[in-house]
């Protein structure tokens, strides 16, 4: 598995694995457990979660699925903004720690900007490095203008990650944001790599690319996200077959008459767009 080295140095699996709306079903649960040892079997040992999915069940099932593997896991989640308060980013970490059933985070995300001021909450992941519970930080779903704002915060600059929506339906982060991430070493975490609803993996260029490479839409989507060597992805896999579909896109190389395709039909962006969110 190829990997993205963080500011501090730190290597990190390129592929990883997401787990929004994963833990909510109890009749999947065995499933989406096996899907995600096997995916740290197959090198993508990078899991994200966060303590809104579920309320808390995603946090729980990651637990299960990392018991006895912890120290081969690189383990993400993220605050939401309603406990971003330096008291509260710290409580929600706790609560967090406790679902997954370990005692620290590799990385703590902010999962989105709310109410709190930016400078309480990097006082809390601050605290909570010295307290042990997290080894590093970083935010999700900032634009440039927000990561401009982060940097003018004591302590700002020691944001280690950007988890952001990234995919062919939406470049805008290629025109602005992954410039600005690459050039301070923020790592950029895309999530929703495939799309949602299945709409992106329907469109025919896609299909045709991957028929070139005998791969499946899913995979080439994959690989739009891995082209740059700085990105960090995380797709979803709730079963062993998708899952072992995800980490086999890693390896994919596309030419430059697949980009020429894929770029006509999802055309990069030419001017600064909003940065998506879902």
């Amino acid at each position: 598995m190829r990997t993205v080295e963080l500011a501090d140095g730190t290597s990190v699996p390129m592929l990883g694995q997401g787990t929004w709306m994963m833990g909510e079903t109890g009749a999947r649960h065995g499933e989406e457990v096996a899907a995600l040892r096997r995916g740290i079997e197959l090198g993508m040992t990078l899991i994200d979660t966060a303590e809104i999915y579920g309320d808390g069940a995603s946090e729980e099932l990651v637990g299960e699925a990392i018991e006895g593997l912890r120290d081969d896991v690189f383990l993400v989640s993220k605050v939401a903004p309603s406990h971003a308060s330096r008291r509260g980013t710290v409580a929600a970490c706790e609560a967090s720690l406790a679902r997954l059933g370990t005692d620290r985070l590799d990385l703590y995300l902010l999962h989105w900007r709310g109410r709190f001021p930016l400078g309480e909450t990097v006082a809390a992941m601050e605290d909570l490095i010295d307290a042990g519970k997290i080894l590093r930080w970083g935010v999700s779903n900032f634009d440039v203008s927000d990561m401009e704002e982060l940097m003018e915060v004591d302590g700002g600059r020691a944001c280690a990650v950007n988890q952001i929506l990234l995919n062919l339906d939406h470049r805008g982060p290629e025109f602005d944001l992954l410039p600005w991430l690459d050039e301070r070493i923020v790592a950029p975490m895309a999530y929703s790599p495939i799309g949602q609803g299945g709409a992106l993996l329907r469109r025919p260029e896609l299909r045709e690319v991957a028929e070139r490479h005998d791969k499946t839409p899913a995979q080439i989507a994959l690989a739009y996200t891995l082209r740059w060597p700085g990105v960090l992805s995380i797709p979803k896999a709730g079963t062993l077959a998708h899952v072992e579909e995800n980490a086999a896109a890693a390896d994919i190389r596309l030419d430059a008459e697949d980009w020429a395709l894929l770029d006509e039909a999802f055309p990069p962006p030419e001017r600064k767009m909003p940065l998506a969110m879902i």
